[in-house]
């Protein structure tokens, strides 16, 4: 894929007035004939400069190629032809790297080829399940429904993604708050209550020994406890990035885990459903739908039974069959595949079951949230107000020492 990039250009437009904007292209000279096809007269054409200082560019973010392909339906459904629907989309992006993206896939467009081979050209952003709705669309003529479909499919799944990492970010961010201000207060505040008590004269109470244990044990070792945590947090991210075998044990852990394991698991079925409930209705061949989704599927163990299922439903087993036999999905989703086998509404049937998985995701995780404050606010209280009982506690007791 040629490198492209952002250029600044002034000139004369269609009307004879002065205008000026900006062009995504691979060359500069490409800028200019890009410009001569929109029938502008370019004055000067140049790179548009980089900020001096910069803290990097927005990535492009799953939730920003929704909102994309929601755009492009409407524009779409409005009458609007392909290739001025992505330059009013481009001009409204506020992330660069997505109105980057965005350019590139035009001039591809532009050029000839379709949207399907344009975007397949940047798997990162759009996998194949994507692509190969959008080709069917293209292929059936009805690029505008498919585009809507996709659009939905896309805000459905970054919906359910947002409210799960919306339950796990509170109490994360509390739990680090917590460890931090501990920290300061065990190598900052309580070597200064320990330098007070020296004077004293008298045996200090049991529990502000220990405090004061652990306060000069934190103050020798603190930066080894640190590397230990950045190290393991590294080991962690490189494990998760290079063994399959260890991504395959997390993802099986994640099930097993109280609470948690049950969102997962309804979430892992939400997505399962909502993705076939999307190909079928697209027309997508079966074992290209399961293929797809398998890659969608977000979890090992579920991501293995899936392509089980392709495996069996190529060798002629029902679906209702082949789902049946991994024993991993619920009786509610069986029965509604059975039902719509039978009467030839399979992808009504399970867009049903996603919609009922959604939800319970979605009171699954309020609940969890609704629970974790009050556990996270006693854990702080008990780590922040028992430091300050065990310092305060010989002050309270220096009346029996007078």
């Amino acid at each position: 894929m040629a490198t492209t990039n952002t250029f600044v250009w002034s000139g004369l437009d269609k009307n004879g007035r002065k205008n000026q904007g900006e062009i995504v292209a691979a060359s500069q000279a490409m800028a200019k004939a890009q410009l001569r096809k929109q029938g502008i007269a370019a004055k000067t054409v140049k790179k548009k400069a980089k900020p001096l200082f910069s803290f990097g560019q927005k990535k492009v973010k799953p939730a920003d190629v929704a909102v994309f392909t929601r755009q492009m339906a409407t524009m779409m459904k409005a009458g609007v032809p392909l290739v001025q629907s992505f330059d009013i989309v481009q001009e409204g992006l506020d992330n660069e790297a997505m109105r980057d993206l965005v350019g590139e896939i035009k001039n591809e467009v532009s050029a000839g080829g379709g949207l399907a081979p344009a975007l397949a050209k940047h798997p990162k952003h759009f996998d194949d399940l994507f692509c190969s709705l959008v080709g069917s669309g293209e292929d059936s003529g009805t690029l505008d429904v498919m585009l809507d479909r996709v659009a939905t499919y896309k805000e459905k799944t970054e919906a359910l993604k947002a409210k799960i990492r919306k339950a796990m970010t509170y109490p994360i961010a509390v739990i680090v708050v917590a460890i931090v201000v501990t920290g300061i207060l065990l190598v900052k505040v309580v070597p200064t209550f320990a330098e007070t008590f020296q004077g004293f004269g008298a045996d200090l109470p049991g529990f502000t020994l220990f405090v004061l244990g652990i306060s000069e044990f934190v103050q020798v070792w603190w930066f080894i406890m640190l590397l230990v945590v950045f190290v393991a947090a590294w080991g962690y991210s490189q494990a998760m990035l290079r063994s399959k075998k260890f991504r395959d044990r997390v993802d099986a852990l994640a099930l097993k885990l109280p609470v948690v394991g049950t969102i997962v698991h309804d979430a892992i079925v939400a997505r399962f459903s909502r993705t076939l409930s999307t190909t079928f209705a697209a027309g997508v061949p079966l074992v290209e739908a399961l293929q797809s989704t398998a890659g969608a599927a977000g979890n090992a163990i579920y991501a293995r039974g899936i392509l089980q299922i392709r495996d069996d439903v190529t060798s002629g087993t029902s679906r209702y069959q082949a789902i049946r036999a991994t024993g991993l999905f619920p009786t509610m989703l069986l029965q509604m595949t059975s039902i719509g086998e039978e009467s030839g509404s399979l992808d009504e049937m399970l867009g049903k079951v996603a919609d009922q998985y959604e939800a319970a995701v979605d009171n699954a995780v309020d609940s969890l949230s609704s629970l974790m404050e009050p556990i996270i606010m006693s854990v702080l209280g008990v780590l922040v107000g028992g430091l300050m009982i065990a310092m305060y506690l010989p002050i309270f007791m220096l009346g029996s020492v007078i």
